[in-house]
């Protein structure tokens, strides 16, 4: 029982120490959906890599910005209209589109389902030389 009990000590303590000490986390749970504007949460905030969760509702979008880190888009849920430097690109659920630092980029919801996706971005932003 002692030798249970320690092994399983050192597992938890191992799982923790491999996330970081925080929780796992579910990007289909709790999707972060607003009204009045897209939902987001931070998932990652780490120096080599930062990760959001962005939610539309129908008609939803993420203004017009330049990428500012390497960025990959993975669509969750739905489907979203990803505009790179004025090019319309449909990406739907299980897409990974990538966009090059400082790419001119807007995302929206133009269907009547709601969508989801993560924004990866790498390294974090606040790596990045402008």
């Amino acid at each position: 029982m002692k030798t249970f009990l320690a092994a399983t000590c050192a597992g938890v303590m191992l799982e923790l120490s491999v996330l970081g000490g925080e929780p796992v986390k579910n990007v289909l749970a709790d999707i972060p959906y607003a009204d009045d504007q897209p939902g987001k949460r931070k998932l990652i905030d780490e120096k080599h890599l930062f990760v959001m969760q962005v939610a539309l509702k129908p008609g939803q979008q993420v203004p017009q910005h330049n990428a500012n880190s390497n960025v990959h888009l993975l669509i969750l849920e739905g489907a979203v209209i990803v505009t790179l430097d004025g090019k319309d690109t449909l990406a739907s659920k299980g897409d990974l589109l990538p966009v090059m630092f400082k790419t001119l980029m807007s995302v929206r919801n133009d269907s009547k389902e709601n969508a989801s996706f993560l924004n990866i971005r790498s390294p974090n932003p606040s790596e990045m030389k402008p």
